[in-house]
């Protein structure tokens, strides 16, 4: 043995594994597109309250899976240690949007595309994928229900509010009703036939309505 094998270290030969311009690179167009990715959560987000912390995530992830792929292309034996190091990883935050498991999904993608050096794939199928969401995620469907609470003061205030609702939307269909002395309570089902809302207003001052409340029923926020 020699000197020199004395301070031979495999460590030391897999600095050089990948060339600090691939590393430069990569993690530069994965941090633009994880912003792309952001841009497009900031855009699309409909959901109650919005997390500047979680698309802030999918920056961050998009890098660091650029970072582990591109240690696990430069060696073999590297990558079966990393498969067995990461499988005891468990991630136990509650996913509250289901769009949210796209995105994720769509940031770790991305950068395991971007690593294996497939370049324009990456970026081509980024910018196709947030030119999908940005049409079909802000589409406002009118067939999408909806829920009208009416409290009246008894037959004749009712029939005349399910005569209005009938009137002025596309469907209307009584789903449940609750009454007592001088109260009526009607849950109404309803399709609209615009994005126009007014009608709630003229059916609250219809004589005998007490109150009216319009809701979503598409699970995605209330009120």
């Amino acid at each position: 043995m020699t000197f020199s094998d004395i301070f031979k270290s495999s460590f030391l030969e897999n600095v050089s594994a990948v060339s600090g311009f691939d590393m430069v690179l990569g993690l530069l167009l994965a941090f633009a597109l994880g912003l792309f990715i952001f841009f497009i959560y900031k855009k699309t987000y409909a959901g109650v309250m919005y997390s500047s912390s979680f698309g802030v995530t999918l920056i961050a992830l998009t890098m660091i899976t650029t970072l582990v792929i591109l240690a696990v292309t430069s060696n073999v034996v590297l990558s079966l240690g990393m498969v067995g190091a990461l499988s005891i990883v468990r991630f136990r935050t509650a996913i509250k949007e289901p769009m949210d498991i796209a995105f994720l999904f769509w940031a770790i993608a991305a950068g395991i595309v971007l690593a294996a050096g497939l370049i324009p794939l990456a970026v081509f199928g980024s910018v196709f994928i947030g030119v999908i969401l940005l049409i079909f995620a802000n589409h406002k469907d009118m067939s999408n229900p909806y829920i009208v609470v009416v409290r009246c003061d008894g037959h004749d205030s009712e029939v005349k509010a399910t005569d209005y609702l009938k009137a002025h939307t596309k469907r209307c269909t009584i789903k449940s009703k609750s009454a007592k002395k001088g109260d009526v309570e009607l849950n109404l089902e309803i399709r609209l036939k615009d994005d126009n809302t007014d009608f709630v207003n003229e059916l609250s001052d219809i004589n005998g309505v007490y109150s009216a409340v319009l809701v979503t029923y598409n699970g995605d926020y209330m009120g």
